[in-house]
């Protein structure tokens, strides 16, 4: 089968391989899905598991806006392509940006090379503090969902 082939038939998923759920969370701290989501997402049609994505990429944005802002889109594509990090096309850059930071957090010194600022109340934090607390705040904003996700997947 011809890569391009594969790709068309490769069913997109938001997990980073990161899966939190396999150790009792109800929400994976990796892709911010909940236990339910992540056990039905292949029984998910198309639009639904791409509204899906959009929505995590929502939540993604509307959490690390209160971190970050990206200067420069293009300085963090190159870096995500450069260090070999999944994204995809359409993947608003605050929520590349996360993910980023979770691979990079450890190596990452002037967050400014990837086309990223920390906001004034976050200035001090090295990269890996930085992660850590928008991971919590991704975790917390995640949990409220559960209150109000489905438990039953879309028919």
């Amino acid at each position: 089968m011809a890569a391009n082939e594969s790709q068309a038939k490769r069913i997109p998923s938001p997990c980073v391989g990161l899966c939190s759920t396999t150790v009792g969370d109800r929400v994976c701290r990796g892709c911010q899905r909940t236990d339910d989501e992540i056990r039905d997402w292949f029984a998910l049609d198309p639009e639904a598991r791409t509204a899906r994505m959009q929505a995590l990429d929502a939540l993604r944005v509307r959490v690390a806006s209160r971190f970050l802002h990206v200067d420069d889109p293009a300085s963090l594509e190159a870096q995500l392509v450069r260090h070999r990090i999944r994204f995809r096309r359409e993947q608003p850059s605050l929520s590349r940006a996360v993910e980023l930071l979770r691979v990079g957090r450890t190596r990452m010194q002037d967050l400014s090379r990837y086309g990223l600022r920390r906001h004034a109340s976050v200035a001090r934090l090295a990269p890996d503090a930085l992660y850590a607390a928008l991971q919590e705040a991704l975790l917390q904003e995640a949990l409220c969902r559960l209150t109000t996700a489905p438990t039953e997947p879309p028919v």
